[in-house]
């Protein structure tokens, strides 16, 4: 009994202990900014398993009293930083600093609105679109999103293949980064069209001009930025899928998306997409063998955290897309009668199947990066990134297997290598510095019996840069930087041995030649390039106007197209000619830019001129008939040239309802050893939209927009004389390959509604209508405007479930 009386007055005095412990601690703290130090104001920090919280003042610090002795999970929260949440062990009272990282935009990784204005952090021209803008192009292509984005129009071939034009400039002068890996596609040609699928992609930066020289300094035209999805550090897992139904076409899309996010950091995305149309039609008529199938896998996983993370990347694009038809033909004659046709001289019933002529491409990107902060300086980031693009043309090869038999077959293979690092240590300071290394292989197998019109290469490319901004003050940003690139081409190439010696290469570059084989003799051209590039600007802001002005240097190296072209181009069916003494372009730029940025009325002018010694221009000279048919032949040339034009953007919110969307784009390009404008232009071109949003019934949006293209009258004169047999007598007749199409105005419309699914998820129902009217138009820079009209009516429905 006195054992348990023992014992109980034991448990009595230790209750009365504990009872009686200190618990008046004080947890005393500050919250910065991880890079600069600063202290963030509005964190609000809470003890879990208590009731306890604060928040810091305009100094970042805090204080919660009232503690006992032990350890805490802390979590700590700020609206522009990820969570934090961290274990504190309590002994007396104790301070501890807090770490947030506060830099969610950064360079490459844009956070966006439905605005159109630039971010501030840049003084070159550049605009957004955001993710529910995209979303509504899920059945097109990332050409046409593009197009909403003012100074950016596209050149197409056909309906299918759109590729982006930015200021007038287009192809190798267009850089496109696909999360963070630089495509390489052979985007030389006008009929090649980004191997990109837009679906997977949750945001589009457009940075006109050569400003950005972390991505590159031959971006002449300007660098596009496809951002994904990115995925927070919190435990959630969300996903969406896109149907879209088209009329024209009668077929559709299919896109799903699926992202899961751990409070660890760990995370893993899944997407993919299909699309298959048939043949497209214009108003009055079937445009034979233009059907398209796509497909588009992507998928990846990645760890994040303050001070280290990495992303691993894959992504799986193939398309098989149908070249008109009628814009192979059989002889000179029919193709000057083709030329003169109102409408093409082949048109079929509509049909899925897609027959020669045709492409296929297969293109595989696969990518690992790291990087790793360290506190008080910056953060470094190291990538590796490997892509295979496969590229075939099918022609029509009369008594032989079509589908199997290509005409032309290549294989790029590249391997690139980039570090870089950057200073953010200092709030009004910022340095980056980095290297690129690339290697790129390029194969066209001789298996398919046509001369190759790509030859082998080995290309070797290695380039430096160094870029930085500073805030003098509030108001004024100043931004410069300058990159180095090196660019060696290493070729094995034949050339017939006359067309040698008649453009005098045996003369210009002897140490090429290794061998002569009949009339054919094999060249082992060994190009290198040296380019400088270079930026300064600066901005100035107050109240709600930003004053942006910038001046470009931008130097690019020839494509190997430009260099080495030598046949026919089955999918432009044209044939193309290079020119071996090409050298770089280098193009001068100043741009300037008005913006208003908030209230009612929004708006941007901006105005830029360049100027570009030894631009490279590809034009039509003539007509060729070969055992493939007849056709244009267009040959590559250097000039110097001059580029003038602004982009307008307004917006007028007239009430929280009704708002208006209005952009004007205007291009003059000049052709200085010529005295004439250049080639393939765009024309002046405007476009108007009115909206109605009712918020309150199912997220109802309706608007009305309005396209006028201008027609283009700066053009050079590129007709020349044929002559053919018409009725068995010798006839010369004038081939006009100049003279663009009339203008024209086209009505769409677009309107949708949301409907709530219960936890968490909906469904957004939307129609879309291009072309209302029904309006039959040419476009100049489509180059199969000179066999059909461009397309007629399309609507299309398509319909979203977030989950």
């Amino acid at each position: 009994m006195k054992q348990h009386l023992v014992v109980l007055f034991s448990l009595i005095h230790i209750s009365l202990g504990l009872y009686a412990q200190d618990c008046n601690n004080i947890f005393l703290g500050e919250v910065v900014d991880f890079h600069e130090g600063t202290p963030l104001f509005g964190a609000i920090i809470t003890l879990d398993g208590t009731d306890e919280k604060a928040t810091t003042d305009f100094n970042g610090k805090f204080a919660i009293k009232g503690l006992c002795n032990g350890s805490y999970l802390v979590r700590v929260t700020h609206p522009e930083c990820d969570d934090t949440t961290l274990e504190v062990s309590i002994e007396g009272d104790t301070y501890k600093k807090i770490r947030l990282e506060h830099h969610l935009e950064e360079l490459g990784e844009v956070v966006v609105t439905e605005s159109r204005i630039a971010r501030k952090t840049q003084t070159g021209q550049e605009q957004l679109l955001g993710k529910q803008t995209i979303e509504q192009y899920s059945g097109q292509s990332l050409g046409d999103a593009l197009k909403e984005i003012s100074g950016v129009s596209s050149l197409n071939t056909g309906s299918a293949i759109v590729k982006p034009v930015i200021q007038g400039l287009h192809s190798s002068r267009v850089l496109i980064m696909n999360n963070g890996v630089r495509l390489q596609d052979q985007e030389w040609g006008s009929e090649h069209a980004p191997n990109l699928d837009l679906n997977s992609t949750s945001s589009l930066s457009v940075i006109k001009g050569a400003s950005a020289l972390k991505y590159g300094g031959d971006a002449i035209g300007g660098v596009i930025v496809a951002s994904p999805e990115r995925i927070f550090p919190r435990d959630t897992l969300y996903g969406s899928t896109i149907l879209t139904g088209a009329t024209n076409g009668r077929g559709g899309t299919l896109a799903s998306s699926l992202f899961k996010g751990y409070d660890t950091g760990w995370n893993w995305k899944l997407q993919g997409s299909i699309k298959r149309l048939g043949d497209f039609e214009a108003p009055d008529y079937i445009l034979s063998n233009t059907g398209v199938f796509e497909k588009g896998f992507s998928g990846g996983f990645g760890y994040n955290s303050l001070e280290f993370g990495f992303d691993a990347f894959y992504s799986y694009y193939n398309n098989e897309i149908g070249i008109l038809r009628a814009s192979h033909i059989g002889n000179v004659e029919d193709l000057e009668r083709a030329l003169r046709s109102d409408e093409p001289l082949i048109i079929r019933d509509h049909t899925y199947d897609i027959l020669a002529p045709k492409q296929k491409v297969d293109h595989h990107l696969a990518k690992i990066n790291m990087y790793k902060r360290l506190e008080g300086l910056g953060r470094w980031n190291l990538q590796y990134d490997y892509q295979s693009n496969n590229r075939l043309e099918f022609d029509i090869r009369r008594g032989e297997d079509n589908d199997n038999r290509p005409s032309l077959d290549l294989t790029l293979n590249t391997h690139t290598l980039t570090t870089d690092f950057e200073f953010d240590a200092q709030s009004s300071f910022k340095l980056q510095t980095g290297l690129r290394a690339m290697y790129q292989n390029n194969f066209p197998d001789p298996a398919t019996g046509v001369r190759r019109l790509i030859p082998d290469y080995d290309r070797y490319d290695l380039g430096g840069f160094l870029s930085g901004n500073y805030h003098i003050d509030d108001q004024w940003l100043m931004e410069a930087g300058i990159r180095y690139d090196f660019s060696r081409m290493d070729a094995q190439k034949y050339y017939d041995l006359d067309t040698w010696t008649e453009r005098g290469y045996d003369a210009q570059f002897p140490e090429f030649e290794e061998a002569v084989f009949g009339n054919q003799i094999l060249v082992n051209p060994v190009l290198n390039f040296h380019n400088f590039s270079g930026t300064l600007g600066g901005r100035y802001t107050r109240d709600s106007f930003d004053w942006l002005i910038n001046y470009a240097l931008a130097s690019r190296a020839p494509n190997p197209s430009e260099l080495f072209s030598d046949g026919l181009h089955h999918s432009a069916a044209a044939i193309e000619t290079g020119a071996l003494d090409l050298d770089s372009e280098v193009a001068h730029k100043f741009s300037f830019s008005a913006e208003k940025t908030e209230g009612a009325l929004q708006f941007s002018i901006a105005p830029y001129f360049s100027y570009i010694n030894g631009f490279i221009v590809l034009e039509p000279s003539g007509l060729e008939e070969t055992i493939r048919g007849a056709f244009p032949v267009w040959e590559y040339r250097q000039t110097n040239a001059n580029m003038l034009g602004a982009d307008l953007d307004a917006s007028y919110q007239y009430n929280r309802n009704w708002s208006s969307f209005h952009k004007f784009s205007y291009v003059y390009g000049k052709d200085l050893d010529r005295d004439a404008p250049l080639i393939d232009i765009p024309a002046a071109n405007m476009s108007n939209k009115v909206s109605y949003n009712y918020p309150e019934f199912h997220n109802l949006s309706i608007s009305i927009r309005s396209d006028y293209v201008f027609r283009q009258n700066n053009f050079p004169d590129n007709n020349f004389e044929i002559e053919i047999i018409e009725n068995g007598i010798p006839v010369t007749r004038t081939v006009d390959l100049s003279t663009p199409p009339p203008a024209y105005h086209l009505l769409g419309m677009n309107t949708s509604m949301v409907f709530g699914l219960g936890k968490g998820n909906e469904l957004q129902v939307a129609l879309l209508a291009n072309n209302i009217l029904n309006t039959s138009y040419r476009d100049y820079l489509n180059r199969q405007r000179f066999y059909a009209d461009d397309l007629g009516r399309n609507l299309q429905l398509q319909i979203k479930i977030n989950y």
